[in-house]
């Protein structure tokens, strides 16, 4: 993975959260330009890569702007890796995991405010 598409990624993360506007999985790979195969599994590598880079940094998780279009959270790697950085301690399945999700949430809103 590039760092160009972390930084583009990112800049539409800012964005989606300024709009307070999150978005799926397949509209940020589509925004992106991310062509098959595994055009899933690569945006995954990219957002790993940036919860890594919120986290070093203080800030709340821009991944969490990222949403499965079926369940309206994050997949279940989202919880994996905030729970392998040190930021998320329980069951990604469950209220646990849906609260954390909403605290990120809310948190990636207020840091990066609207116009």
């Amino acid at each position: 993975m590039t760092h160009a598409l972390q930084s583009r990624l990112r800049a539409l993360l800012i964005e989606r959260a300024r709009r307070g506007t999150p978005a799926t999985y397949k509209e940020l790979a589509d925004q992106l330009q991310l062509q098959p195969p595994q055009t899933i599994h690569r945006l995954t590598l990219l957002l790993e890569a940036l919860m890594a880079e919120d986290v070093a940094a203080g800030r709340p998780l821009l991944a969490a702007l990222c949403l499965s279009r079926r369940q309206q959270l994050p997949a279940r790697g989202f919880f994996i890796t905030a729970r392998e950085l040190g930021v998320f301690d329980g069951d990604p399945e469950g209220p646990a995991a849906a609260a954390f999700h909403a605290a990120e949430l809310q948190r990636a809103l207020e840091f990066y405010p609207g116009p």
